[in-house]
């Protein structure tokens, strides 16, 4: 059994573009620069910023945080980002996401430059994806294909069942297995939680992608021997005998669906990193295709 490891893979793709990054500036040049805004004190949201700040700091790209208060306008969140699209010093931002209630997500979302959208979740990239034409793909289904490549998980001529259709990770991922490339060619059943027999799809499945939500859902009876599982389920969990008050799970019961596939991605340790990793990966792609 393969442990598709994302926190080394992620480091290696740090590395590579760290190197990258080395190069440009020997060459006089001025290097990436990606900007996060936060709207509020989220905790989860506060922890993912931290780690993509660093992350940018490792590899030699300038990053900026913007930190606005809970109770800023959606008017004045529109006005941040109409100036973050013309300033010519920034490549690529996000908008950390969720968002407080009185703002339109999706209004947001759709006031980013596409070129500038390094999150990949404006509607002009999401159909520049699907037409396998340049776009920025959402990290975390872009992060699932690069494993994949990276393991040499053979997907082509396999059959993949997609358990989660949302728009971040279940219905890209669905779409960019289906095409063609190295992690690509797969016949792809795209389910969710209101699927009828579900263990009917995921037992004959080569290839299992869990995006649903619920802490250790599959089951070792749901999958076949020498299945490959990505599990990017990431939920807390209450346990009063940790000393945080809670554990991680994924939505794999990984202790005994390891036991019978050929490779599974960790909870923590999997997918997760290669989020970080990928959003780096767009930036870089942003500033070269800009210069």
């Amino acid at each position: 059994m393969t442990v598709l490891d994302g926190k080394k893979t992620a480091q290696d793709l740090k590395e590579e573009i760290k190197l990258s990054v080395s190069k440009i500036k020997a060459g006089g040049k001025r290097p990436p620069h990606l900007a996060a805004v936060l709207v509020g004190n989220d905790g989860a949201s506060l922890t993912y910023v931290g780690s993509k700040v660093r992350s940018c700091e490792y590899v030699g790209f300038d990053s900026t945080l913007i930190r606005l208060e809970e109770s800023t306008s959606e008017e004045t969140l529109l006005k941040k980002i109409n100036e973050l699209n013309h300033d010519d010093h920034l490549d690529g931002f996000i908008v950390q996401l969720p968002l407080p209630k009185h703002i339109n997500e999706e209004k947001i979302l759709l006031a980013i430059s596409p070129t500038k959208d390094v999150d990949g979740f404006h509607p002009s990239n999401f159909g520049r994806m699907a037409l396998e034409m340049d776009a920025f793909i959402p990290a975390t289904p872009y992060g699932i294909i690069e494993l994949l490549e990276r393991y040499q998980i053979k997907t082509s001529g396999k059959h993949c069942v997609v358990v989660g259709r949302s728009h971040i990770v279940g219905r890209p991922i669905s779409i960019l297995m289906s095409q063609k490339g190295p992690a690509g060619n797969a016949t792809v059943t795209l389910a969710h939680s209101r699927t009828e027999d579900l263990a009917s799809l995921t037992k004959n499945a080569d290839i299992v992608v869990m995006a649903l939500g619920i802490p250790e859902y599959l089951t070792a009876d749901m999958v076949k021997e020498g299945a490959v599982i990505i599990d990017v389920g990431i939920t807390r969990v209450a346990d009063e005998k940790h000393p945080k008050g809670y554990v991680i799970k994924g939505d794999v019961a990984y202790e005994e669906v390891s036991k019978k596939v050929a490779a599974i991605t960790p909870v923590p340790g999997g997918v997760g990193p290669m989020t970080i990793a990928m959003l780096l990966k767009n930036t870089l792609f942003a500033y070269q295709r800009k210069n």
